[in-house]
C-alpha cells in the first residue's frame, strides 16, 4: 500500500524496524520475530541497507520474504553509496516487479574498508538526488501503481552530524521533501522535546509531510555505548542517567529500565499527536511487545 493511503487509513502509525541477518539460523530468528510482531498489525516494517550496499541481495530477499510471509507493506532503505544510476534504476525495477510500494531514500554511509572509493564517484551525492531519480522513475509508469513509489526520508532530531548548523539542516531537509518525499522518519533520540522541537522548526519551514518517531528502547549497557560511539552519538537525558546509574551491573534491570523509559517516551508523544511511531527492534520482539503491553496496545491498526 502506497504510503499515502497509508496514513489517510491510519494515524498515529505504528511500525518496526529490521536489518539482514547474515546466518540462516539468525534468518530463522529473524522470520519468528517479524511474526510474533506481525500480529500487532504494523503499518509496515523497514529493512535496513548495509554501508555501500554490502547488504543489498539480502536486503531484497527479506523484504520479500517478509511480503510474502506476512502480507505486511514493506519498505526497504535505499542509499546514494557505491551506487550509479544504472543500479538505482534496476533496483528500483526489481522491487515495483515485486510489488513493493514504498522506498526509504537515504544518502548512506561510507563503506569502511572499500580500497580505493570516492564518494564523489557516486551517481547520487545526496539523499535529495535519490528522491529526485525515484520520482523521475515513478513518472515512467513502470511502477504497478501509477504513483510509484511512496518515498521517506531520514530526519535526526538531535541534529545531522555532518550539518553543524541546524538551519542549514532544515534547508536540506526541506530539499528531500520539495524533491518529493512523502514522508519523515526520524533517527532515534531519548529526550522528546528534541524531537517536539524538531517537528515544530519542520512546520515552520513549511514542510507538511507527515513526520514519524524512531524509537529505541535501551537493553543493554554496551548498546547504549556503541550507540554513543556512533556518527553524532545519542543525548542521553540525565533522567535516563540516573535511573541506568542505580541498575549498577544488572543488565535485566537495564532492560526494564530501557523498556520503562520508551514506554513513557512514546505515551508522550501519542500525548502530542505524533504521526506514527517506528521502533528499531534490534531483530527481536520482546522489547517491542513489553511496551504495547504497558501502553495498553493490542493492534496497531486501532485509532487514537
Amino acid at each position: 500500500m502506497h504510503i499515502a493511503d497509508i496514513f489517510q487509513q491510519q494515524r498515529p502509525t505504528f511500525s518496526f524496524e529490521f536489518f539482514p541477518p547474515k546466518s540462516a539460523e539468525a534468518s530463522e530468528a529473524l522470520l519468528g520475530a517479524v511474526k510474533e510482531l506481525a500480529e500487532y498489525k504494523p503499518a509496515f516494517v523497514s529493512v535496513t541497507y548495509g554501508a555501500g550496499g554490502t547488504t543489498r541481495e539480502m536486503t531484497h530477499d527479506l523484504v520479500v520474504r517478509i511480503k510474502q510471509d506476512t502480507g505486511i507493506d514493506t519498505v526497504p532503505h535505499l542509499t546514494c553509496v557505491c551506487h550509479s544510476e544504472a543500479d538505482i534504476q534496476a533496483i528500483l525495477e526489481r522491487y515495483a516487479r515485486a510489488g513493493v510500494s514504498n522506498i526509504l531514500a537515504l544518502g548512506g554511509d561510507p563503506p569502511k574498508n572499500l580500497a580505493g572509493y570516492r564518494r564523489e564517484d557516486d551517481a547520487f551525492q545526496h539523499a535529495e538526488n535519490l528522491v529526485a531519480f525515484i520520482k523521475k522513475f515513478n513518472a515512467s509508469g513502470v511502477h504497478p501503481d501509477s504513483r510509484g513509489f511512496g518515498i521517506g526520508v531520514a530526519g535526526f532530531p538531535e541534529g545531522h552530524p555532518a550539518t553543524p548548523n541546524r538551519m542549514l539542516e532544515m534547508d536540506y531537509l526541506k530539499a528531500k521533501v520539495d524533491a518529493g518525499a512523502d514522508y519523515i522518519c526520524t533517527q532515534l533520540f531519548f529526550d522528546n522535546h528534541d524531537f517536539l522541537d524538531f517537528r515544530a522548526r519542520c512546520r515552520i519551514a513549511g514542510i507538511k509531510v507527515p513526520i514519524i518517531a524512531g524509537i529505541m528502547p535501551l537493553t543493554s549497557l554496551s548498546g547504549m555505548k556503541r550507540m554513543a560511539e556512533l556518527a553524532g552519538g545519542s543525548r542521553y537525558p540525565a533522567k535516563l542517567l540516573r535511573a541506568l546509574a542505580r541498575c549498577g551491573n544488572d543488565e535485566e534491570a537495564v532492560q526494564r529500565v530501557g523498556v520503562h523509559y520508551a514506554t513513557e517516551q512514546c505515551a508522550e508523544l501519542l500525548d502530542n499527536g505524533v504521526d506514527g511511531i517506528h521502533f528499531y527492534t534490534l531483530n527481536k520482539s520482546h522489547t517491542t511487545r513489553e511496551i504495547y503491553a504497558s501502553l495498553g496496545l493490542k493492534d496497531s491498526s486501532l485509532q487514537f
